[in-house]
């Protein structure tokens, strides 16, 4: 089967210990940058080790060389600069992500996660799975003002730039060997929640064109696509030491969303706070939904029988074939991971190739 697989996950993983404590002696200056590189590799042969043991099909590197999911990659394009977070808020903690914002012409102008990307794929026998932000996170969060009008007076020339980089920085994975690529993207599940919208428009943007606009960048951006890249997408509500930021349902994004030219949808679906499986209804035939039904908040294991019964659930709605599963979020947005054990980790992974394996007899 192709990406993606009946068993997947999101992609981040909770970080050992020592590699938390190997980060903090290097920004004291206890460490060289040389012998955290070498910390690192060691932690994810045995993390991309331990995902093969438990039969899921493609692999990640944790994300372990990163300490934010989105801005390690949006940083190091040429015209991105980092700011405080005016908004929305995560509940139940003090710290806050900043927010990419636009202060130059949007270039990609050297080689991104390209090494890290090939010393995941040397390291693995199953499929080396990498996981980027999606394009619409260079706009979402701070909208029109976060982006210098200066720089973009016209909000085109913008989003031309954007696909145009990430075209290239795609190319370049392409060419490095990945044939599984994933856009993690808040925005379409954030603008299912009112209180977001309202946001949108005091940044200037309108945000019932904002999932239209968001899809015809991620469009762009793979046209045309790799010759042997599968491409999925990953909307939550945010995920940051156990919390989220928004509420609602896909119903606002729904259409649009699924004009995205991938090849699969990883959606939310592990509370109310995403909304029903009815928007999957307009979903495409030659489409796949991967249902997040997992959730990486909280440690408790959940029934195997009830993640049967909504996967039934959603087969009314979409043929069970166009279906897969996998845990909602990573466990590890940010460094410091949810709030949750390394055993409780395993143990929800491990549950999703067993039910895979049960409904479609395999989990890849």
């Amino acid at each position: 089967m192709a990406a993606p697989f009946r068993a997947d996950q999101v992609g981040s993983l909770l970080r050992p210990a020592s590699l938390i404590a190997a980060r903090s002696e290097l920004r004291r200056g206890r460490l060289a940058s040389e012998a955290l590189r070498a910390r690192e590799d060691e932690a994810i042969r045995e993390v991309i080790a331990r995902q093969e043991s438990i039969g899921l099909g493609a692999v990640t590197d944790g994300e372990f060389r990163r300490e934010w999911w989105h801005l390690d990659f949006l940083k190091q394009l040429e015209g991105v600069t980092l700011r405080e977070n005016p908004g929305p808020k995560f509940g139940g903690t003090a710290e806050q992500p900043p927010i990419a914002t636009v202060t130059g012409k949007v270039r990609y102008t050297r080689p991104i996660m390209i090494e890290e990307f090939r010393f995941l794929r040397s390291a693995t026998r199953r499929v080396a799975k990498l996981t980027i932000p999606s394009p619409s996170m260079l706009h979402l969060r701070g909208g029109r003002d976060a982006i210098s009008r200066d720089v973009y007076p016209d909000l085109e020339e913008f989003w031309a730039d954007v696909a145009t980089a990430y075209r290239q920085a795609i190319a370049a994975f392409a060419a490095a060997g990945c044939a599984y690529l994933q856009l993690d993207d808040v925005a379409f599940a954030y603008l299912g929640d009112e209180r977001f919208r309202e946001s949108c428009r005091a940044h200037g943007d309108d945000p019932a064109t904002l999932p239209r606009r968001y899809v015809e960048t991620i469009n762009a951006a793979l046209e045309p696509r790799p010759a042997g890249l599968a491409v999925t997408l990953h909307t939550c509500h945010g995920n940051f030491r156990s919390a989220w930021a928004t509420e609602g349902g896909y119903d606002f994004v729904a259409e649009a969303l699924f004009e995205s030219a991938i090849d699969g949808f990883f959606m939310e679906f592990d509370s109310a706070r995403s909304g029903t499986f009815e928007p999957l209804r307009v979903l495409p035939r030659n489409k796949k939904v991967v249902l997040g039904l997992v959730t990486t908040k909280v440690g408790q294991i959940e029934s195997e029988e009830e993640i049967l019964r909504r996967i039934d659930a959603a087969a009314k709605l979409v043929p069970l074939e166009n279906l897969c599963l996998s845990p909602q979020c990573g466990f590890s947005s940010h460094e410091t991971g949810n709030k949750l054990s390394h055993d409780e980790q395993w143990r929800k992974l491990e549950l999703v190739v067993r039910v895979a394996r049960k409904v479609w007899g395999a989990a890849a």
